[in-house]
């Protein structure tokens, strides 16, 4: 049987103290550190709204239930591009939520430059950035 924490913390708590220790990104930098080869944009979407809103070219797509496995640089089902602790990822959700609990989980695994996309997909399409169909 599993107890509760001592001090249980609501969802809008937890999120406020895992962004408390993200660099999180604004659409054109995550844009310019993907272009510069400085980053690595990850879409953990489902694909329902892949396919309702479309994809960022050259997004790396892995759903939020395989993320740790397929980034973590020592594990057996990690991605070609999962090389290093040091790579720095950007986790892009839809509205940018799910996404920093995603990077802090990476953060975890000892991914230290792990963070998210403030805003999400909606946040870079907003910014009239690239997508594809």
């Amino acid at each position: 049987m599993t107890s509760l924490p001592e001090n249980p913390v609501g969802i809008d708590v937890l999120l406020e103290r895992v962004r408390e220790g993200l660099d999180r990104v604004q659409a054109q930098e995550a844009y310019e550190a993907a272009r510069a080869g400085d980053a690595l944009l990850v879409d953990i979407r489902y694909a329902a709204l892949r396919d309702r809103d479309g994809l960022i070219p050259g997004a790396l797509v892995i759903e939020r239930n395989e993320l740790e496995w397929r980034l973590d640089p020592q594990g057996s089902h990690r991605v070609p591009e999962a090389t290093s602790h040091d790579l720095r990822v950007v986790i892009i959700c839809n509205e940018g939520y799910a996404s920093s609990l995603a990077a802090a989980s990476l953060r975890q695994l000892g991914l230290h430059r792990a963070t998210d996309l403030e805003g999400g997909f909606q946040s870079w399409k907003a910014a009239g950035l690239p997508v594809t169909p």
